[in-house]
């Protein structure tokens, strides 16, 4: 079993489960937004193989499970606009991904090392009927309206707070295909595939050209 937390994720599940339903007819378009609050040390940087390796991973698996469909190719651009450190050791800090499906469905992957505002994690799907939105958690649901604004919590601050949840209904599942021998919802396949993706996007970013499987 592959450790892709989101796809336990209560809200996005919520999503998948109405996409599937057919509530917005066919799916045809995907833009997922990924957004850390700050930039981690250069020090691992210099090891963790590549923001689109060590941070895409999880929205490349997020773009298979949603829309349900393969690459069919990938064009990458990446800037290091957060750090220069960060550039000096061989990566970028932000990042923007387009993907062509092999059914022609489009996908757009934006990320960035640094969103002040706290961990920025939305994504929504565009269909033949209508618009399904995936938006970001707050520690409170409290909004104040005076004279001087609106104003609401701003987002969870890093992923421990934001996937809590996901964790504890992951490890769960894990569980019970242990104990139950039920299937596990996220495979060693899928694993691969999201690296492929990775890979792929790394290859595009270096040589500024579009990778097609």
């Amino acid at each position: 079993m592959i450790g892709f937390q989101r796809r336990f994720d209560p809200t996005f599940s919520a999503l998948k489960q109405r996409l599937d339903a057919g509530e917005i007819g066919v799916p045809e378009m995907l833009i997922v937004t990924s957004r850390d609050p700050g930039p981690p040390p250069v020090s691992y940087i210099k090891v963790s193989g590549g923001i689109f390796k060590d941070m895409l991973i999880h929205d490349f698996d997020v773009f298979r499970w949603i829309l349900e469909d393969e690459a069919q190719s990938v064009f990458a651009s990446g800037s290091c606009l957060v750090d220069a450190a960060i550039g000096a050791a061989g990566d970028v800090d932000s990042t923007a991904v387009s993907i062509r499906t092999r059914r022609g469905r489009l996908c757009q992957i934006n990320t960035s090392r640094r969103a002040a505002y706290g961990y920025d994690q939305r994504f929504e799907v565009l269909g033949s009927k209508g618009l399904l939105q995936a938006h970001n958690h707050a520690p409170t649901q409290v909004v104040s309206q005076t004279d001087a604004g609106v104003c609401h919590d701003k987002p969870e601050h890093f992923f421990l707070e934001r996937y809590r949840t996901a964790y504890a209904l992951e490890i769960a599942h894990f569980f019970d295909a242990l104990t139950q021998g039920k299937p596990v919802r996220t495979t060693l396949e899928d694993g691969v595939k999201a690296l492929e993706l990775a890979e792929a996007a790394t290859q595009s970013w270096r040589d500024g050209q579009v990778v097609a499987f």
